[in-house]
Formats: C-alpha cells, sequence, structure tokens
C-alpha cells in the first residue's frame, strides 16, 4: 500500500529534503533510532520539507531489507563505509519510485539533486543510472524478490523466523500488518471529559476518528495529525497512546488508597492512565533510570495536571527510599525487543539483532525477581512486554512462576488477544492495536 506523504513542492529554503532524510538515515545504519534522530533533525526546514523528511526516514526504514536486496542487484560495486549517506540516498530514491504516491520523475530529479546537495556530485550518476534502471525493469526485479523471503516479507531473516515459530498460523499477517503505517491512536482522559463527548469535539473540528471497541479510553483517527490540533491537547483532555497500552490500567485495577509502583515509566503514558483512571487516593510511584526519559515522565504529567512521585532508579537493582516501601499493584512494563510495534517504528529492523534475545530475557528475569519483594502479600503485578517472542513473554513468566513458590497468575478473561499457557498476546493490527503482552501476577 502506497503510504501518505506530503505532494512535491518548489523548496523555500536551501535545505534538501532528500539529502537531510539520507544522513539521518546513514547514522540509522550505525545504531542510533529514528525518533533520536528526527528529534534533532537541522532547523530550516519547511513544515511539509519536514513532513516528507519523517515520511522517508519511516518508509526506508519499514522497507529496507526489500530495498536493500534490490540495492545489492543494481550497484555492481559495493560502496564504502564512508558512502553510508550515498546508499541511503539510493534506498530513499527506490522506496519513493516503490511505495510513496510522488511522481517518478519528480522523485528521480531531487533524488539526483540530493547527491550534489550531500556534496558528492560523483554520486548523481550513479543515482541517475540506478533509479532509471529500476524504472525499466522494474516488473522483472520485483519478480525475482519473490523468490526471496526476507526481501518479499521485508522483515530480517532472524525476525522473520522467530515469528514463524512463534505464530506459526497468523505469522504472514503479523508480518504484513508491520509493514503498514500504523494509526494514530487517542487515550480520553476519561476524569475530565467522557469519550463521546471528546468526539464530538473532534467532529466539530472535521476530524474524523471511532472509538476502539476493547478500551473505554481509546479512538483511532482516520488519518494522523499533528498532535498540537487536538482539541484539548494542551489541557490534558487527550493523548496519543496505542488502544493496547492502554489495557494496562485495566488489568493493574488499582483500589482505593493503594499504592502502585510504574516500574520502568518511560515515557509515562501507562503512569498518566493509571492516574487517570483511578480512584482517589490511590499512590502512584514512577520510577526510571534514564535521566532523560524521566524528564518525558514529568512533562507529561504536567501537562495532564496530575501527580505522582517520579524517581530516578533502576528495577533490576532497587535502592533509596522508593525501593523500601510494598505496593499493593506493581506495573512491570519491561525493557524488551520490541518486536510487536514495528509498524510504528520500523528502524527495528535494523537495529535490532538476533543475539539481543538472550541478554534482553535476563535482564526482564532480573527485574522480576528484583521487584517482587516489593509487593504485599495479596497484591498484583502486571507483567508487559511489546514484544511477539515467547521467551520474552509466556516463557518468561512461566520460569518465574515455577521459581517462586508464593507468585500464582492469574489469568486474563478478554475479548481481545490470545490466550498462550501463562497471559495474553495481541499481535500487531489486530482491534486496531499494535502487539502486546500482558500477564496478572498474584502474591500469595
Amino acid at each position: 500500500m502506497a503510504e501518505r506523504h506530503p505532494p512535491p513542492r518548489k523548496r523555500t529554503t536551501d535545505v534538501e529534503p532528500r539529502a537531510v532524510a539520507a544522513l539521518l538515515l546513514a547514522r540509522l545504519q550505525q545504531g542510533e533510532s529514528l525518533s533520536v534522530l528526527l528529534a534533532g533533525e537541522p532547523r530550516g526546514l519547511a513544515p511539509r520539507d519536514r513532513a516528507l523528511v519523517k515520511a522517508l526516514c519511516y518508509g526506508t526504514a519499514r522497507w529496507w531489507p526489500q530495498l536493500e536486496a534490490l540495492y545489492r542487484v543494481l550497484v555492481r560495486r559495493p560502496l564504502k563505509s564512508r558512502d553510508r549517506d550515498v546508499k541511503a540516498l539510493l534506498l530513499l530514491g527506490l522506496h519513493q519510485l516503490q511505495h510513496m504516491r510522488i511522481a517518478p520523475h519528480a522523485a528521480l530529479d531531487r533524488t539526483v539533486a540530493a547527491a550534489r546537495v550531500l556534496g558528492k556530485p560523483w554520486a548523481a550518476g550513479l543515482v541517475n543510472g540506478v533509479l532509471r534502471r529500476f524504472q525499466r525493469e522494474r516488473e522483472a526485479l520485483l519478480a525475482d524478490l519473490e523468490q526471496d523471503p526476507v526481501a518479499r516479507w521485508a522483515h530480517p531473516a532472524w525476525l522473520l523466523q522467530a515469528v514463524q515459530r512463534a505464530w506459526p498460523e497468523q505469522w504472514q499477517a503479523v508480518v504484513e500488518a508491520a509493514n503498514r503505517q500504523p494509526p494514530m491512536s487517542l487515550r480520553v482522559n476519561l476524569r475530565r471529559i467522557g469519550r463521546d463527548a471528546f468526539l464530538e469535539r473532534l467532529q466539530q473540528q472535521g476530524i474524523d476518528a471511532r472509538p476502539i471497541a476493547t478500551v473505554p479510553s481509546g479512538l483511532v483517527l482516520d488519518q494522523p495529525l499533528e498532535v498540537e490540533r487536538l482539541p484539548g491537547f494542551r489541557e490534558g483532555l487527550v493523548s496519543v497512546q496505542d488502544g493496547g497500552a492502554q489495557l494496562a490500567a485495566g488489568l493493574l485495577a488499582p483500589e482505593p488508597g493503594q499504592r502502585v509502583l510504574d516500574a520502568c515509566a518511560a515515557p509515562g503514558g501507562k503512569t498518566g492512565h493509571l492516574l487517570e483512571s483511578a480512584p482517589d487516593g490511590v499512590e502512584v510511584t514512577a520510577v526510571e533510570i534514564d535521566p532523560a526519559r524521566l524528564q518525558r515522565i514529568r512533562e507529561n504529567l504536567e501537562r495532564l495536571g496530575l501527580t505522582a512521585e517520579v524517581c530516578q532508579g533502576d528495577a533490576a537493582r532497587p535502592a533509596g527510599p522508593w525501593a523500601q516501601r510494598r505496593y499493593q499493584r506493581i506495573l512491570l512494563d519491561v525493557p524488551c525487543s520490541a518486536t510487536g510495534v514495528i509498524r510504528r517504528h520500523p528502524d527495528i529492523k535494523l537495529l535490532r539483532r538476533a543475539s539481543d534475545i538472550g541478554p534482553l530475557t535476563e535482564l526482564q528475569a532480573r527485574i522480576l525477581d528484583a521487584v517482587w519483594p516489593l509487593l504485599e502479600p495479596g497484591g498484583r503485578l502486571l507483567y508487559a512486554t511489546c514484544s511477539l517472542l515467547p521467551e520474552e513473554n509466556q516463557q518468561q513468566v512461566e520460569s518465574f512462576l515455577r521459581r517462586r513458590p508464593d507468585a500464582r497468575e492469574r489469568p486474563i478473561s478478554a475479548d481481545w488477544g490470545h490466550a498462550c499457557g501463562s497471559g495474553r498476546q495481541i499481535l500487531p493490527g489486530e482491534g486496531g492495536m499494535d502487539g502486546f503482552y500482558y500477564a496478572c501476577i498474584e502474591k500469595g
């Protein structure tokens, strides 16, 4: 499916969007995430050019395995590592011709021009030749890709195989969903306004949306837009959050007067939702190890007009006043492979490796063991990931239950997701949601 993007137009700045995107994608190849790169993008871009840069970066990352397969066929001599920007420019040029609704002549001309903007005029001829050859031989080249699973499904081999093992009946739907642009989902602050009332406000602004059936606070927009256009965003009436992430507050279900620990809290979406939906008297402590991400929690709570104790700390090594208390509810949204949110973060296809899974599962186990003593007897811990992989999900929980005789699973009865031994898994795209796993564990 072709991706939405701003239509081509004459530039009003001296900054070439395709050159900017190529430089950012070159840094992505070296391990930097798109969210961080785009947050620090160069100044001087007009709003529509900024949107084009984002569309080029995310779209090229989404289809990278396929585009790289084309690159290997079309470029006879591999480029040197210092020319990652030229490789990125070639890939984003192929992406425009294959997946974006940009006139081919405009895509080709501007991409060739971007090579000169990058200070590599020698690459202009290469870019022109590669893109024109793709245009001439497109049907045959794409037919050949059908024989290569990595190129056909646009997933790295290790991840494609892992999804096929984990979900042998659903794997094709999973990878197809991961290759689609995600919807923009909202969480209505039900403490301040009803969902229907907020939906009416959107309609008055000419913004079309529909409810998420499984989440009382959730809406999905028909078209994404800048958050500043959302009525009441600044005042805390609404937040951007996937419907799957909104399930956590209801599963944790704190009661009046209880203490709640959000042990891996950044960027604070689930913390905010807990406070919005919790009854009066609930005390929330949000802990995060990264100081920069800790500030994101504070900013989100300030916008929502909500109060929580926000602490810097390591959930794998609890220390300090927050670790000396006992809690009746604990939310444990552990670091994971993020394989369930690839449609929202397609750079995961480049950043994640098969070798990352073992260390991640070890860290998850350490965090579970470290935080468990902070839960009062009779309390509830909600284990959550945005992973699709059993070793991070049900296998992790089942292993924990075996080594902790005072832990028992509280089965989740729901009309969403899939029961999977211990816990419940949502697959990407189901009910309009991202891929999430949840398991409720109670202390005897």
